[in-house]
C-alpha cells in the first residue's frame, strides 16, 4: 500500500462521522484522507517522506468552513485602527490620535468596530466629536455590522456630501437641522464614496456595486490586491479555517484568487459569489452563471448569487413588520420591492444558481422566504439550498418555512446583544420585547428542521470558530421568560463543519474526517470536551491542514 503524505496521531479526534464519532489518527494522500482509525491502524501507512504530525492527545476536528465572510474587506481592515470594545469620548480620542500620529504619510484614517454606543448608550456620534480629536485629515469609522459609518467634517467635505446628497432607497445622510450632514452615513450608498476617496475602492467592490474595477487595475495594482488576499487567507488558516463562503464578490476576485491558486499558494477553499444589486436587471444574472460555468474547482468555485434585502436593526434600516420599538411609524425600506425580489428568486433557480441574501427584520426575512416560494412555485422543487443570512428577528409563522421550503438559516453565533463582546444597548430595545422570543433563534429554528450552519460574518465578527463555538453554547437569554437559544458543544461543531459542506452542496467530501474526504483538518492547542465552555477561548488552532498541506503552524 502506498504511503500516506501526511499523518496526524495521537489524537481526540472528533471526526463528525457518525459511523465512527472518534478516532486517535488521520491520514491523508494526495490530498484525500486515507484513513481514520487507531493509531496502530495508520502505522503501516507510515513511510520516510511522510510528514507526522503529534497531536499530543488534544482535540482534532475537520477543518472549520466559514460559511459567512468578507474576505477582500476583511483582509484590508486588518491594518485599520481597531476600535471594538473602546467605550468613551475619551478612550476614543486617544486611540485615533495615537494611530494617527503612527501613520502620518496615510492622507487618509479609518477606523473599524466603533460601535453605535461608542460615546455612551444615549450620545450618538458626530463629525462635531470627531473635528474636536482629528480635524486636518480626514477620518471616518464604521460600525462592527459595516452598515453604519461617522465621518470629520474634512472627510465630508472631500467627498462633497456635507450638504447631503439623494441616495437610494435604505440609505441616508443624516442632516442636521442647520441643512448640514451631521456625520452618520447609513448604509453603502451613503459611505462608500469615502472608501474610495481613501484608495480602497477595490476592496468593496463587489459588495458595493456588483461590478468590476474600470479601469481594470495595472499589474502593479493587481499584485497589491493579491497581497492583500493573500493576508486574509492567511489569517482565515491560522483560525483553523480551511474552507469559506465569501458573501460579496465579483468576477475580479474570483481572477485574483484563481492566480494565487496558479501560484500553489490558495491555502483555504474559496467559494464567491455573484452580488446582484437592486439597479440591476434579470439579463445581469447571465454573469453569474458564466462565472458559476468557469469556476467549479474544490478550491475555488462560485455558483452563488448574494443579495441585500435590508440593512441593520441598530441603524433602523433593516426591516420590520412592525414599527421598531424606539421610531414609532418607522419599519424600515427594502431594497428589493417583494414582486422584484421574486422574479429575481425566480430567475436565479431557473438558472440553477444557489441564492444568499441578507435578511435581518422579520419583514425582509419574510419577503426573502416568499420569493424563494415563488421560484419553487414558478420552476419545481429541487435541491436548491438558498439561504436567507443573519435571520436576526423572525415571526413564529415563518419559523416552520425554513425546513418546509428547504431554506439554510445562515446564523453568526457571536452576533446576538450580549454574545461576543457586542453590547446589548440599543439592540435589544430597538427590536422591542415582544419580538425578543423570536429574535436569533437558533435552536428554535433547528428543532424546527431547519438547516441552520454557523459563520462569524468578518470583519463584522471576529473571525474566530472557537469564539463562536464558545458563543453557541453559553448564549444566555434577556430575560428568564424566553426561549433557550443554546447549542451543545456537538451541534456547535457540527454547523461549523457538516452544515458548512452542506451549504455548499460538499457534503460527500468534506466537512468529516472519513475515508475520501478532502484531507482538511485542524489540531487544536487542548481536548475541547474537557474544558468548560468559559475557558474555551484559551483553545487556539496548532496546525490547520487543507489539502493534506500544513497551511498554518503555531
Amino acid at each position: 500500500m502506498p504511503h500516506a503524505d501526511l499523518v496526524v496521531e495521537n489524537g481526540h479526534v472528533i471526526t463528525m462521522d457518525p459511523d465512527r464519532p472518534r478516532a486517535e489518527a488521520v491520514a491523508v494522500r494526495d490530498g484525500r484522507i486515507v484513513a481514520v482509525g487507531d493509531t496502530h491502524d495508520v502505522h503501516d501507512l507510515k513511510g520516510p517522506a511522510t510528514k507526522v504530525i503529534d497531536a499530543a492527545g488534544n482535540t482534532v476536528l475537520p477543518g472549520f468552513i466559514e460559511a459567512h465572510m468578507h474576505l477582500f474587506g476583511g483582509a484590508t481592515q486588518l491594518d485599520h485602527l481597531q476600535l471594538f470594545g473602546i467605550r468613551g469620548f475619551d478612550a476614543l480620542s486617544e486611540a485615533i490620535r495615537d494611530y494617527a500620529a503612527a501613520r502620518r504619510d496615510k492622507p487618509w484614517l479609518i477606523g473599524q468596530g466603533a460601535d453605535y454606543t461608542i460615546l455612551s448608550v444615549g450620545e450618538r456620534v458626530t463629525r462635531h466629536h470627531l473635528d474636536r480629536i482629528i480635524a486636518d485629515r480626514p477620518f471616518m469609522m464604521i460600525t462592527p455590522d459595516h452598515h453604519t459609518a461617522w465621518a470629520n467634517t474634512r472627510a465630508l467635505e472631500q467627498a462633497g456630501i456635507l450638504r447631503g446628497k439623494r441616495l437610494g432607497p435604505g440609505n441616508e445622510i443624516v442632516m442636521d437641522a442647520d441643512g448640514l450632514a451631521s456625520g452618520e452615513l447609513r448604509e453603502g450608498e451613503a459611505f462608500n464614496p469615502l472608501i474610495e476617496l481613501a484608495g480602497e475602492g477595490r476592496t468593496r467592490l463587489g459588495l458595493s456595486t456588483g461590478g468590476e474595477p474600470d479601469p481594470y487595475p495595472t499589474p502593479a495594482e493587481f499584485a497589491a490586491d493579491s497581497a492583500i488576499l493573500r493576508r486574509g487567507l492567511a489569517w482565515c488558516a491560522s483560525h483553523g479555517i480551511t474552507s469559506f463562503q465569501n458573501m460579496d464578490g465579483n468576477l475580479y476576485q474570483l481572477q485574483l484568487l484563481a492566480q494565487i491558486e496558479a501560484e500553489g499558494d490558495l491555502i483555504c477553499r474559496a467559494q464567491i459569489p455573484f452580488h446582484f444589486k437592486n439597479f440591476m436587471t434579470l439579463a445581469d444574472l447571465e454573469k453569474a452563471s458564466a462565472m458559476a460555468r468557469s469556476y467549479t474547482g474544490d478550491w475555488l468555485k462560485s455558483g452563488m448569487v448574494k443579495i441585500f434585502m435590508d440593512g441593520v436593526l441598530d441603524s433602523w434600516t433593516a426591516v420590520m413588520l412592525d414599527e421598531y420599538s424606539d421610531r414609532p411609524g418607522w419599519t424600515g425600506e427594502p431594497l428589493f420591492s417583494p414582486e422584484f425580489f421574486a422574479e429575481v428568486a425566480t430567475e436565479a433557480d431557473r438558472r440553477g444558481l444557489q441564492i444568499a441574501v441578507h435578511a435581518i427584520g422579520d419583514g425582509a426575512v419574510r419577503t426573502v422566504l416568499d420569493g424563494y416560494e415563488a421560484a419553487q412555485h414558478a420552476n419545481g422543487r429541487r435541491d436548491s439550498r438558498h439561504r436567507v443570512e443573519h435571520v436576526e428577528v423572525t415571526t413564529e409563522t415563518d419559523i416552520p418555512r425554513f425546513a418546509a421550503l428547504g431554506v439554510i438559516a445562515s446564523m453568526q453565533p457571536t452576533h446576538p446583544p450580549g454574545s461576543g463582546g457586542f453590547p446589548l444597548e440599543p439592540t435589544i430595545t430597538r427590536i422591542g420585547r415582544k419580538r425578543w422570543p423570536v429574535s436569533f433563534p437558533t435552536r428554535t429554528l433547528k428543532e424546527a428542521g431547519a438547516r441552520v450552519v454557523f459563520a462569524s460574518d468578518w470583519p463584522v465578527a471576529p473571525i474566530d470558530p472557537i469564539l463562536g463555538i464558545q458563543a453557541a453554547v453559553m448564549r444566555k437569554p434577556w430575560a428568564d421568560d424566553l426561549p433557550d437559544q443554546r447549542l451543545t458543544l456537538d451541534e456547535a461543531i457540527h454547523a461549523y463543519t457538516v452544515e458548512g459542506a452542506y451549504a455548499e452542496f460538499a457534503e460527500a467530501r468534506k466537512g468529516r474526517l472519513k475515508p475520501g474526504f478532502l484531507g482538511d483538518l485542524v489540531v487544536l492547542s487542548d481536548e475541547i470536551e474537557e474544558t468548560q465552555p468559559s475557558q474555551f477561548m484559551t483553545i487556539r488552532p496548532v496546525t490547520t491542514i487543507c489539502g493534506g498541506r500544513v497551511t498554518y503552524q503555531a
